[in-house]
């Protein structure tokens, strides 16, 4: 089996932004050395719990840190910029990494449509970006390629490249959590993760219907897939439920309306009492994860890879930390990949 991670570069009540991607290069540093497969980091913004607000900058500070895993976006959120600016951004970084790169791409915002608009600046982009996204996706892919974008004007073609001299492209990877996004993959032949770890349901019917009807492509000759799950494991059960909890407190907040604030420490998610709506899509939350002791857990991961087939399994740690961590660290999401490594890997 291969391991990989995602990260959303948590922000805990004990930290600055620059504490969190310290602990975030301390993580993609074990996983390294560990033989994880691949290390993500997706893109959110104005959220005071998560840091991960420019994949690209952040690969380029995991890959120079690290010697072989490879690095990549889960993913970029396509309709908050140009094809040609990702296009450019992902080219210069496998220019740098040769070979390590991935390129994970998103339909959803990743925001409020506050922040939405924001991003999408003075052009005046709007709702008609997700319209287009499948073009989008073809012009990213086009624009990495070395041969380029030829575009017709008056008496020429003008050839646009993302860089002068590509001699490798990033891999390109569709990332979904729904139906749309496992008919496009299947369409256009291309890699493709269902984020299982953020809804938890569709999951077995998206997969079925890529594999069912996908169509080889220059970028993938046969349906490529694995699936993401939220992961928190310990030496007991008991402290990997202690450590899930923050997190999946703040996703009950999120999805009623709650703001979402900094990600607490345990002791203070262990004191907390919710209301019963919350407490129920908490207790929900658990029971689609990986949480438990190191044997546990590995069997719940392997139950899922026979489940829905694949041979990768992307895990996002999710335990915060206890009082007295060091900010500029996260040992339970180490450990989370310790623990598996001796596991599965």
């Amino acid at each position: 089996m291969r391991l990989s991670v995602l990260d959303l570069v948590p922000v805990r009540t004990d930290q600055t932004t620059s504490d969190a991607v310290a602990a975030s290069v301390q993580l993609a540093q074990t996983a390294d050395r560990l033989g994880f497969e691949r290390y993500w980091v997706a893109e959110h913004h104005n959220m005071a719990a998560v840091a991960a607000t420019s994949p690209p900058v952040l690969i380029g500070i995991l890959a120079s840190a690290t010697d072989r895993i490879r690095v990549g976006s889960g993913g970029v959120m396509l309709p908050n910029h140009a094809p040609l600016a990702v296009a450019e951004q992902f080219a210069l970084l496998e220019a740098a990494y040769p070979g390590r790169v991935d390129l994970g791409i998103g339909r959803a915002p990743g925001s409020d449509p506050v922040t939405s608009w924001a991003l999408r600046g003075a052009a005046g982009r709007d709702d008609t970006d997700v319209e287009n996204f499948p073009q989008y996706l073809d012009d990213v892919a086009a624009l990495m390629d070395g041969r380029g974008v030829r575009v017709p004007i008056p008496q020429r073609e003008y050839v646009l490249k993302a860089t002068p001299v590509a001699a490798s492209t990033a891999r390109l990877w569709l990332l979904g959590s729904s139906m749309y996004s496992a008919q496009l993959a299947a369409a256009k032949g291309l890699p493709y993760v269902f984020a299982h770890h953020f809804s938890g349901h569709g999951t077995e019917e998206a997969l079925a219907h890529y594999r069912a009807n996908f169509r080889p492509s220059d970028l993938a000759d046969r349906p490529t897939t694995f699936l993401t799950v939220n992961a928190s494991v310990a030496a007991t059960e008991a402290e990997a439920h202690a450590q899930a909890l923050p997190n999946l407190q703040n996703m009950a907040r999120l999805r009623t309306g709650q703001p979402l604030t900094a990600l607490d420490l345990v002791e203070t998610a262990l004191a907390t009492d919710l209301p019963p709506q919350q407490q129920a899509m908490v207790d929900a939350g658990s029971a689609r994860s990986v949480v438990g002791d190191p044997a546990g857990a590995a069997a719940q991961v392997r139950e899922l890879a026979e489940r829905f087939d694949v041979d990768e399994v992307m895990l996002h740690p999710v335990g915060s930390a206890r009082l007295g961590t060091d900010p500029r660290t996260s040992p339970a999401r180490d450990e989370t990949l310790e623990l598996l490594a001796k596991e599965l890997l």
